[in-house]
C-alpha cells in the first residue's frame, strides 16, 4: 500500500500534494477537536475528584444543591431545606459557587 503511495506520488506531484493536504487535515481536525474535548474531559475529571463538603454544585439534570457528605463514588446533597437526595459523583455538571463567564458588551 505504502508503495502504491509513493508511485503515485513519483508520477506529476499531484498525489503528493494530496498526501500533505490530507496530513493537514488530519492535523486541524486533533487541534481543533480532539484536544480541546480531552482537555475538557480531563478538568471535569478534576473537579469531581475533589468535590469536598460545603460545595454549591448543579447535576447533570439540572438540580442545584449543597454538598452534605462525600463517599466513594456518591455525594449527599441538599436541595432545600431539610430535603436530601444522594446522587452519584459522575453526575455532577459543575460547581455553582463559580462565576459564569462575563461577556463584555463592545460600544
Amino acid at each position: 500500500m505504502f508503495r502504491s503511495i509513493l508511485l503515485q506520488a513519483s508520477g506529476d506531484g499531484s498525489g503528493l500534494s494530496s498526501l500533505i493536504l490530507f496530513g493537514g487535515v488530519a492535523l486541524v481536525f486533533y487541534f481543533f477537536m480532539i484536544r480541546p474535548q480531552q482537555k475538557k474531559q480531563k478538568d471535569q475529571k478534576k473537579f469531581i475528584e475533589e468535590i469536598k463538603r460545603g460545595d454549591q454544585v448543579v447535576t447533570i439534570g439540572g438540580i442545584h444543591g449543597k454538598v452534605l457528605t462525600v463517599e466513594d463514588d456518591t455525594l449527599s446533597i441538599e436541595i432545600d431545606k431539610g430535603v436530601k437526595i444522594k446522587i452519584q459523583k459522575s453526575s455532577v455538571s459543575l460547581e455553582a459557587s463559580r462565576p459564569a463567564p462575563v461577556k463584555e458588551k463592545k460600544s
